[in-house]
């Protein structure tokens, strides 16, 4: 490989050749080999980054303290990162400094670069028409620029991804609740037989976990909206024009077309990430409720012959490469290792916010990589489990009848008429010696046969539908 020599403040750097970086993503690359090929600088970083350089250099450029000609430079370059013409120019992994210095410089560099080409320029020239510090990063810090893009970059994800995953399968659920709203089944708790439900009315518990979270999600939105930038070092606003806060915020809601404003109070906004902390724990309550869902499913579906057998789901692909016809409920395996997945990032993400000292968290890129991770797994992960089974999911009413009609609980429909403890009586013998509710009822004496039939129907027993 071929590579020219850059230079910082720190020395000379060997970068290749035709790289629209310089010398200081290139320390970064040499100084932290650490799972370069997996734990990069997530892209939504990157492209929230190429919003907030562009919002900057027009606030600059209106404040009189940028050139035109270098703010359409910056535009030009900010937009081609935007449509990931320049993907490849971001090498960097998480594992850096904390505050996400070199991700920043990284971005600073490949915008003065390509914007040096693109205004007829040679990256070995040794003066560049902008200057990643200068000009790039005028009126700019890592320490606000860093939180800005993990504003932006999570507010987009959760509105464009993780809401719609939810919502479709919410919506699905919604639809199969009301189908089977009559078909009457029985409950369980503790994993043994309950008084009976509908399978609808199971299902609205689903959807209404699903409410709860998306609204969850939604209210975490408007501190998400408060963008950093401005703040630069430390949150007192050093070597930054007149209103520039305000300003590149509203240039950043104008290119993003989301409601994003300047934060009240800087310093909170860079020395604490509370909002991704509060965005993150809605998420983890997603990701419980998932849980409890696929988990749900994939029980009530087991068998199909020899398990609960209640629930159809579809058949994706062949379960077993030994055992002939075996088909597993893999939507929800993955949708369960994603909840999973979910609920340990919010450990880092906890740990992460917690470790804000004095003037600047220093978690920062471990934070946002783990909070995209969570975000695009539940919303894309909701798709799937929707497309691939909650949409085909129907009641297998035989077996369902069979299970009511053989439950020693519906023996609570009795509670009123002859009390707790002979009601109780009948359950354990008819266990015991293997009969029906219906013929240790009359063999006791406690009941006739026409007074039980009148008094134990499954259906009147589920409750207003």
């Amino acid at each position: 490989m071929e590579y020219r020599i850059e230079k910082d403040t720190m020395g000379e750097v060997k970068v290749p050749v035709s790289a629209y970086y310089g010398a200081q993503t290139q320390r970064s690359i040499d100084n932290f080999k650490i799972a370069q090929d997996i734990n990069k600088m997530p892209k939504e970083i990157i492209k929230a980054f190429a919003y907030l350089k562009k919002a900057a250099a027009i606030t600059n450029c209106e404040a009189g303290v940028l050139t035109e000609d270098k703010c359409k430079l910056i535009g030009q370059v900010c937009d081609e990162i935007l449509e990931g013409n320049l993907d490849n120019y971001f090498p960097l992994v998480v594992w850096q400094t904390g505050s996400g210095t070199q991700s920043n410089m990284n971005v600073n560099e490949v915008v003065a670069y390509r914007g040096h080409v693109l205004n007829g320029g040679d990256l070995n020239d040794k003066e560049k028409v902008l200057h990643p510090n200068d000009d790039v990063n005028k009126s700019q810090s890592s320490n606000d620029t860093f939180p800005t893009a993990m504003h932006i970059a999570a507010y987009k994800i959760l509105i464009e991804t993780t809401i719609p995953g939810i919502e479709k399968l919410r919506n699905t659920l919604a639809e199969k609740s009301k189908q089977f709203m009559h078909v009457v089944k029985i409950g369980r708790t503790h994993f043994m037989d309950a008084t009976p439900l509908t399978v609808g009315q199971e299902f609205s518990g689903y959807v209404s976990q699903l409410d709860h979270g998306i609204k969850a999600i939604k209210n975490t939105l408007s501190h998400l909206s408060e963008l950093a930038l401005g703040g630069t070092a430390v949150g007192t606003g050093i070597n930054t024009p007149a209103n520039y806060s305000e300003n590149v915020a509203k240039h950043i809601a104008a290119l993003t077309g989301l409601p994003f404003i300047t934060a009240e109070n800087k310093f909170e906004a860079l020395a604490a990430h509370d909002a991704i902390v509060e965005a993150h724990g809605a998420l983890k309550t997603v990701a419980v409720s998932l849980m409890k869902i696929a988990n749900d499913i994939r029980i009530l579906s087991s068998g199909p012959r020899s398990g609960i057998g209640e629930l159809f789901i579809p058949d994706n692909e062949p379960g077993s490469s030994i055992m002939p016809g075996k088909v597993n409920p893999t939507q929800c395996e993955a949708l369960t290792m994603i909840a999973a997945q979910v609920m340990g990032n919010d450990v880092t993400i906890g740990i992460g916010g917690s470790n804000g000292h004095f003037e600047l968290n220093v978690f920062k890129p471990v934070m946002i990589y783990n909070f995209l991770h969570s975000a695009r797994l539940i919303g894309d992960g909701c798709v799937s489990f929707n497309d691939k089974c909650a949409v085909g999911i129907e009641p297998i009413e035989s077996n369902i009848k069979k299970h009511v009609d053989n439950s020693l609980m519906l023996v609570t429909a009795l509670n009123t008429k002859i009390g707790y403890y002979k009601a109780a009586e009948i359950a354990q013998k008819a266990h015991k010696e293997g009969t029906t509710l219906k013929e240790m009822s009359v063999k006791l004496g406690y009941l006739t046969p026409e007074e039980f039939d009148e008094w134990v129907i499954p259906s009147k027993m589920v409750g207003k539908i």
